[in-house]
Parts: structure tokens; C-alpha cells; sequence
């Protein structure tokens, strides 16, 4: 179950919010795993998402279909998705706030949601995150453009791919189609693709070395 908080988020304000499996679990294990998680944070944002995910995952792909359809139409977002990285042991969001209570409410059924999928698939019990998730406000747009390039770097600082472009689970494809798809970044990061592309490569290196002092030199670091 995931803790509540006493901080509160402010409507329209965009925030840092990350989360750590307890004692550096692997958390996803799979493609369906990392699915899973990127189907309910998809499906979360509405706050008229009402169904159990597990009945939901159930129904036809055409009923899935028209349920997405009428949320996207009739329902209203309470965060909106900037950037993300999901990671074997923790994730990396960059949110904005739409609605009062919104991030609170939105990351509460997220993280207990994957919890519940995750130990009854593996028949294990007890929490699954490490502690509360942690935010941190964003300042202004340049912030707000390096944390996504921070992010979006995350699986290449880690050497799980070469090229941030080859791993699947985070909005980095997204930012260079210029397409949004689960994310809503373009009012907030105005960039060319291609030029975010080369601002994202000309650091790869730099933080791949950075992720290997801290390794060194942090205790329980993951990236």
C-alpha cells in the first residue's frame, strides 16, 4: 500500500516525482511487466477510470477500444504525463498537476495498483515500493528540459541499451516523432526533434560516467 502524504502539489505547477522498489527489487521483470505499468499509467490519468484493471485487461480489444475512447472524449485528466522512464528497479515522472489532488491521487492508485498485479502474479506479499515517492518541483523551462534529458538518459547511464532510442519503456520516442501518445509535452518543451535528439546525445557519455562514480561512491544508488 502506498503511504499518503502531507505535502501538498499545486494545480499547473510540474514536478520531479520518482519512485525505488524496497531493497532494489526487481519490479519489472518482463515486457508484460513493464506493459502493465505503461497500460495503468495511461488509463489513471481519467478520473473517470473506474474499473478494476485486472476486469479491464479481460475485455475484448475492440471493447477496450471504445471504454478508451469515451474516457479520452468525456473524461478529464488530473495530471498530465511530460516524460517518463521506467527503469528494472524504479521510474522516473515528470507530472503536471491539472486537478487538486490530482498527483497524490493519480501515483496512490498507480503504485498500489502495479503492487496487487505484482504479488499475486508472483505469490508474494509485503510492500513493494521503498518508502513514499519522492517529488520535486521544476522550476522553470530550462530545468524542465534537462530533467527530461536526464531521464530519457537513464537506461543508457545504466548500459541496459546503447542508444536512449532503443529502450521501449520511456517517452523518448515520443519526443523525436514529435507525436504525443501518452505524454503532453509540447506545450511546455518546445524543441525540434532533431535537435533534441543531439541535446540528449551530446550528455550521453558525460552521465554514463557520472552514473559510474555515483555507484561507486553512493550507497544504494540506482540511477
Amino acid at each position: 500500500m502506498a503511504p499518503t502524504r502531507k505535502e501538498q502539489f499545486a494545480d499547473d505547477y510540474i514536478y520531479h516525482i520518482y519512485s525505488r522498489s524496497i531493497a532494489k527489487f526487481k519490479i519489472f521483470n518482463s515486457k508484460g511487466e513493464f506493459g502493465r505499468f505503461v497500460d495503468l499509467m495511461n488509463l489513471l490519468r481519467y478520473e473517470n477510470f473506474e474499473y478494476s484493471f485486472s476486469r479491464f485487461a479481460e475485455l475484448s480489444a475492440s471493447y477496450k477500444k471504445r471504454e478508451i475512447d469515451k474516457l479520452m472524449a468525456h473524461s478529464e485528466k488530473t495530471i498530465d504525463i511530460l516524460a517518463y522512464c521506467l527503469m528494472p528497479t524504479h521510474f522516473h515522472f515528470i507530472l503536471k498537476q491539472r486537478r487538486d489532488g490530482g498527483i497524490t491521487q493519480y501515483m496512490m492508485r498507480l503504485l498500489n495498483g502495479y503492487s496487487r498485479y505484482f504479488n499475486i502474479k508472483h505469490q508474494r506479499s509485503g510492500p513493494l515500493w521503498s518508502s513514499r515517492f519522492k517529488s520535486v518541483i521544476v522550476e522553470d523551462d530550462e530545468q524542465l528540459l534537462h530533467l527530461s534529458r536526464y531521464i530519457h538518459l537513464n537506461p543508457t547511464s545504466a548500459g541496459l541499451v546503447e542508444n536512449p532510442e532503443d529502450w521501449q519503456y520511456s517517452s523518448y520516442n515520443e519526443y523525436l516523432s514529435n507525436k504525443e501518445f501518452i505524454c503532453s509535452y509540447k506545450k511546455n518543451i518546445v524543441i525540434d526533434p532533431a535537435q533534441y535528439k543531439k541535446f540528449t546525445n551530446d550528455r550521453k557519455e558525460y552521465q554514463k560516467d557520472l552514473s559510474k562514480i555515483k555507484l561507486l561512491l553512493i550507497e544504494n544508488y540506482s540511477g
